[in-house]
């Protein structure tokens, strides 16, 4: 017997999946398959909370097809030892995919693409995680748009409203009930982190209340997002006219995935070349303390605690520590990039990479250098009660509590010299 086999990856829904959709639609015995991949899980613990949500999700979802007598088959190894005993082990017609955008996998998908190709099987890729994709939101010349602001623009010009997918029947599954693996079999371990269900009903206030922490009026979308939970069209069909600058953050991460894909060179080097003569102190013992959420301003340590303590920081406070490692500290960029890679539940590299490049103003759409966060007077400004601070650090306020590791006005100043030098130094 024939089969097509439904990829999950980065869409661990059944509702508004595109290429679920497809599958199902154009195909019969649609076999649902999950591969947890070796080369990504041997970077990280075995109690990463990010894993534990995907399992979990998965395990939900199989919940779901078993009530109609199909389920998920869920394996893991290297991907190209899975897919050649899946090529063994199943006369395979189809496989759906829908489309990922960063660099891992896209090499990750054309190596399958050109393995299922030498085996007679056709690959079906499509567009789900974004409303516009890599090459559909460029100037007039067909070049990327390397600024945010004309990109908005053209891309909410662009716009029409998107009609979701109907929900899905489930008679073209795969009718096989294959045994759903405990953790330990899958080599995992439960996480005390978790992640939180999203929440909609605050984005009528968003623009109000988004920068103040203690508030915490934020959605929790960015897990939810990132591994594909609830499409980024289900959320826009729940946005009212009024709703632009929540809109906006979602514009936002489809500029800095289509950055990431017309600009690979900015995982590992600034977008802008001219920042590549900084010589940064890398000071260890600060990186420790700022890792920590020690460095005596209250901002940034609560900031670095919750990340640490639940896997969520603030976006407002996100722009702070980030800033204040760059600037403060004069640490790479890079090194608190890969920090939050490691913490962060909403770790998306695109977002991540832009986002830091964005506060050491190293990358596209960059703050100018000399912008250089307070972090006393965001604290005034956005935490005015210290609810925030005093809600992750116990010890604020006592003798406990760290004396600022280094002056603001001081830090100020060395930064500006030397972004000054190593702009020269390039120039």
């Amino acid at each position: 017997m024939k089969v097509s086999i439904f990829w999950f990856r980065r869409d661990l829904r059944l509702e508004d999946n595109i290429a679920l959709y497809e599958s199902i639609s154009s195909k019969s015995n649609v076999l649902p398959i999950f591969i947890f991949d070796d080369n990504i899980l041997n970077e990280l613990p075995n109690d990463d909370p990010r894993v534990n949500f995907i399992y979990q999700t998965l395990f939900d979802i199989n919940l779901v097809l078993k009530k109609h007598n199909t389920s998920l088959l869920i394996l893991k190894g290297k991907l190209e030892d899975v897919w050649d005993k899946l090529i063994q082990n199943y006369t395979i017609e189809s496989v759906f995919i829908n489309k990922d955008y960063e660099p891992y996998a896209i090499k990750r998908d054309q190596k399958l693409g050109e393995v299922l190709k030498a085996n007679g099987i056709e690959l079906h890729s499509f567009k789900d995680q974004v409303v516009f994709e890599e090459s559909e939101v460029v100037k007039a010349n067909g070049e990327p748009y390397t600024v945010f602001t004309p990109f908005k623009r053209k891309w909410l010009a662009l716009y029409n409203p998107l009609t979701l997918k109907p929900k899905i029947t489930f008679e073209n599954f795969h009718h096989e009930n294959y045994p759903f693996p405990k953790k330990e079999e899958l080599g995992f371990k439960s996480s005390s982190i978790y992640v939180k269900d999203f929440k909609l009903s605050g984005v009528g206030t968003y623009a109000e209340t988004r920068n103040f922490p203690i508030l915490d009026s934020t959605s929790y979308l960015g897990p939810h997002l990132r591994f594909g939970t609830i499409g980024v069209r289900q959320i826009i069909a729940e946005l009212e006219p009024s709703n632009e600058v929540f809109l906006s953050e979602l514009i936002w991460r489809e500029f800095f995935m289509q950055i990431l894909f017309h600009f690979p060179k900015v995982v590992i080097g600034n977008f802008r070349p001219k920042y590549d003569g900084i010589k940064w102190r890398n000071k260890e013992e600060d990186f420790d303390k700022w890792c920590r959420g020690e460095t005596g301003y209250p901002m940034v340590d609560a900031g670095m605690r919750q990340l640490n303590k639940t896997g969520y920081m603030h976006n407002r406070v996100r722009m702070v520590t980030a800033g204040f490692l760059c600037k403060h500290l004069l640490i790479d960029w890079r090194f608190g990039e890969a920090y939050f890679a490691k913490k962060l539940l909403d770790f998306e590299l695109s977002s991540n990479n832009g986002n830091w490049q964005w506060a050491a103003g190293t990358g596209c759409d960059a703050a100018p250098y000399f912008r250089i966060f307070n972090p006393i007077e965001q604290l005034k400004k956005f935490d005015t009660s210290e609810g925030y601070i005093n809600k992750w650090i116990s010890e604020y306020g006592t003798a406990r509590y760290p004396e600022p590791i280094v002056e603001h006005k001081f830090a100020r100043t060395r930064a500006l010299e030397q972004y000054k030098i190593g702009i020269n130094n390039i120039v």
